[in-house]
């Protein structure tokens, strides 16, 4: 079974590699096609953004296809920047861009500042049918960057029950209470059920 990861970003590649590397499955990412979507992430949900990206690649490709959309929600900011986490300063801002100007944005406002990361994924067929499963991972946002590991806003979010950051999390600590790990735990049975089927 063919299953293509419908992301161009390295950093959710490789968390999602590791997490269903155990699957009898061959995962393919964008890099490995001819061509590149562009798809306009114009969905009023993560829901529908991650439905949006994994159907654009069905359509393209033909093989089953896993979609992501993330965001990070900060009370303080009622939720911002949520759905547009990736945008929050424009298309050309890099992961540190954005993380100053969302402390920024925090500056008036008291500490904590609580905040959660929700990811949803949509696993769509060839014959499009799709299936949607939610993680959520609950914390804090910080005022300083810690950790080497992760990306976008994992050194600012301190994961609860921890003292560390997304990013001072190693790979292995992050694909237990990650938002996006829940998630993918969650589809897992679905894939494997899908893989007993397709050898009866």
């Amino acid at each position: 079974m063919k299953l293509i990861l419908a992301s161009q970003n390295s950093g959710k590649q490789a968390e999602m590699r590791a997490l269903l590397g155990h699957l009898s499955i061959e995962l393919l990412i964008p890099q490995d096609f001819n061509r590149l979507l562009n798809i306009a992430e114009t969905g009023s949900s993560y829901a529908e953004n991650a439905l949006l990206k994994a159907r654009a690649y069905v359509e393209a490709f033909g093989h089953w296809t896993l979609g992501d959309d993330t965001g990070l929600e900060v009370v303080a900011l009622e939720g911002a920047p949520g759905l547009h986490s990736a945008r929050f300063v424009g298309s050309g801002g890099t992961d540190e861009d954005r993380r100053r100007h969302l402390l920024g944005r925090l500056e008036a406002h008291a500490r904590p500042w609580r905040a959660r990361f929700v990811s949803v994924l949509a696993l769509v067929s060839p014959q499009g049918e799709a299936l949607l499963r939610q993680g959520e991972c609950l914390g804090e946002i910080v005022p300083h960057a810690r950790g080497k590991w992760g990306f976008g806003y994992d050194p600012i979010f301190q994961v609860d029950g921890t003292e560390k950051t997304m990013a001072e999390l190693a790979i292995d600590e992050k694909n237990r209470v990650s938002h996006r790990a829940l998630a993918v735990n969650a589809i897992i049975p679905e894939i494997e059920q899908l893989l007993k089927n397709s050898d009866t």
